[in-house]
């Protein structure tokens, strides 16, 4: 997997990303982090690995994606969290489907069968349910699982579609824009640990307001 960059978003994971990144050393792979220049300590939690950091200048989850995305020169990319709910192992298949199958991108799914999660609640699992619903019918999505950012994609195919959400609604730009510019997607079947340390950033129903807007914002446009 020589010609994958793993995107790290990273916003106060001082406990969590230093073993995330011990997880990962085995997979040949390149590894870009997002961060704050003012998260000292989570800068400073990984000084011994010697991955490129990017300074985030903007606020923002989705921010920090686009930034990440912007600096990627491999063929592909693949967001991947800094707190240690998504499990390495998953990669390689991800990495089959997207080049034995021709595909654009890779969602992958906790949803499908025989899949799971340890770290979504009954709030934001209705939220996704009701949010992947809602992509079915409103814009003729094939993925299983709207919300969860374990994607792996064509790097030059994402810089393409002109990403610009800076919060959480990116998890749907991403996946509409794709499918309006015919590239072709498909799931992959994943299991979300328990994440190792702190806490989530992710405000359910601010965010959830965030995500609604923007979708009923692209259905209009």
């Amino acid at each position: 997997m020589k010609n994958l960059t793993l995107i790290i978003p990273a916003k106060k994971e001082k406990e969590s990303l230093p073993s995330v990144l011990r997880e990962l050393k085995k997979y040949k792979c390149k590894i870009h982090i997002i961060v704050a220049r003012s998260d000292k300590t989570t800068i400073n939690s990984i000084r011994k690995f010697k991955h490129k950091i990017i300074y985030q200048d903007q606020k923002g989850y989705g921010n920090a994606l686009i930034k990440g995305i912007r600096s990627v020169k491999s063929k592909y990319f693949c967001i991947f969290n800094a707190d240690g709910s998504f499990n390495p192992i998953e990669l390689p298949r991800m990495f089959r489907l997207i080049n034995l199958k021709k595909n654009d991108f890779i969602f992958a799914s906790r949803y499908e069968k025989n899949c799971g999660t340890e770290d979504d609640t009954i709030i934001t699992s209705i939220g996704n349910f009701a949010f992947t619903l809602i992509g079915k019918i409103f814009f003729n999505l094939n993925i299983t699982d709207i919300l969860y950012t374990f994607v792996m994609g064509d790097t030059k195919k994402v810089k393409k579609l002109n990403l610009r959400q800076n919060d959480f609604s990116f998890c749907v730009e991403l996946p509409i824009k794709a499918k309006r510019n015919g590239m072709k997607s498909t799931t992959s079947k994943s299991y979300e640990r328990r994440r190792i340390a702190g806490t989530k950033k992710v405000n359910a129903f601010k965010d959830g307001l965030l995500i609604l807007k923007h979708m009923i914002k692209l259905f209009f446009k």
